[in-house]
């Protein structure tokens, strides 16, 4: 009974509401979620004898462990997708590999909560967190909650013998095509500058930035027309949804440049323009944005006598503007912008 005790609350503490190891693994970002709708099924015993070697059936089908540091996927960090090795079902990707130094391939988090499944495991005189694939049911490895904070606390300790890795230059020919945005996270930004036009004409021009788009954030109102923001009573402000690649051009980037195209001390009016639709803003989706939003916000305040009036807030919402105020620029190059045409270049210059 003195064994079993231990036992029970250690089970309680891993697998408790508010344990991380049932924290969701999905992707979100830019509103993309990624789900494995592929079905895969375990071969025969017989078959996974004639496909694998004895280490890898070992591992697989027995729960056996490789030595430390003998895997041949513990060094590997080139880009690509770890799949299965007995199903191909995708289960990791390198972007999310790190050097945890234990000997085995650790990741901080799965491609979707939907290709792994948890288990308790009693066996090496320990209790720990087994995890298997979905559909082949392949022993992988085991989680823990020590890995990087900044990654969300965990690590997948996964065997190499049950992965195989493809190149990311190989995975739309071997069928994994559809997750190599995977690869190459993007991320995005909602700032509000004034007239959407310029700002959003001013975005376009740097290079990292992959998309733009003009909107309304933080409205009272669902789906607000122009009309109805422009009376101020929807709260909302004319904002640019910026979707960017952070190993091209950093968040820390994007809003110093911004600062330049706007005065940060003026309230609810930019240029020509005023009203509280055309106040300063920077909404984000992302937490971990928080701290670099706030160290430029405060490295800005220091070249300013005047508070500046930079609304800093998590986005609540966002609607699309109607389809003329999209790229309104590039359809009407003389049209009205209260951004310098001079910034425009400094745009296309940034590295």
């Amino acid at each position: 009974m003195k064994r079993i005790f231990p036992i029970i609350f250690t089970m309680l503490i891993l697998f408790s509401p508010g344990s991380p190891l049932l924290r969701s693994q999905s992707r979100t970002g830019n509103g993309r979620s990624v789900s494995v709708s592929e079905k895969y099924s375990r071969p025969s015993d017989k078959e996974l004898k004639g496909k694998l070697s004895p280490l890898q059936y070992a591992v697989t089908q027995e729960a056996a462990t490789e030595r430390a540091f003998t895997g041949e996927y513990d060094n590997e960090f080139r880009p690509g997708i770890y799949v299965d090795i007995t199903t191909g079902e995708p289960l990791f990707v390198s972007t999310d590999k790190y050097d945890s130094g234990c000997g085995w391939p650790a990741f901080s988090r799965p491609i979707s909560e939907e290709v792994i499944k948890q288990s308790a495991d009693f066996s090496a005189g320990m209790v720990r967190v087994e995890v298997r694939s979905r559909y082949g049911n392949a022993h992988l490895g085991h989680v823990f909650t020590d890995g990087p904070s900044d990654k969300g606390g965990l690590r997948y300790c996964i065997n190499s013998a049950s992965l195989r890795f493809i190149p990311e230059d190989e995975m739309k020919k071997e069928g994994y095509g559809k997750y190599l945005p995977l690869l190459h996270p993007e991320k995005e930004i909602y700032l509000a500058g004034g007239c959407f036009w310029g700002t959003e004409h001013y975005f376009r021009q740097m290079k990292g930035v992959t998309d733009t788009e003009t909107g309304y954030a933080n409205s009272s109102v669902k789906n607000p027309t122009y009309e109805m923001v422009c009376s101020g009573n929807t709260g909302a402000a004319e904002t640019v949804h910026i979707t960017y690649d952070p190993e091209k051009i950093s968040l820390e980037t994007l809003l110093e440049a911004y600062f330049l195209s706007i005065d940060p001390t003026s309230l609810n009016r930019q240029g020509n323009d005023f009203g509280p639709q055309y106040r300063t803003g920077i909404y984000y989706t992302d937490k971990e944005d928080l701290p670099v939003i706030e160290k430029v916000l405060k490295a800005q305040q220091r070249k300013h006598t005047k508070t500046i009036v930079v609304e800093k807030a998590v986005l609540r919402n966002f609607y699309p503007a109607e389809e003329y105020h999209q790229d309104y620029l590039l359809k009407n190059p003389s049209g009205y912008c209260h951004i310098p045409k001079a910034l425009f270049e400094y745009a296309r210059s940034l590295q």
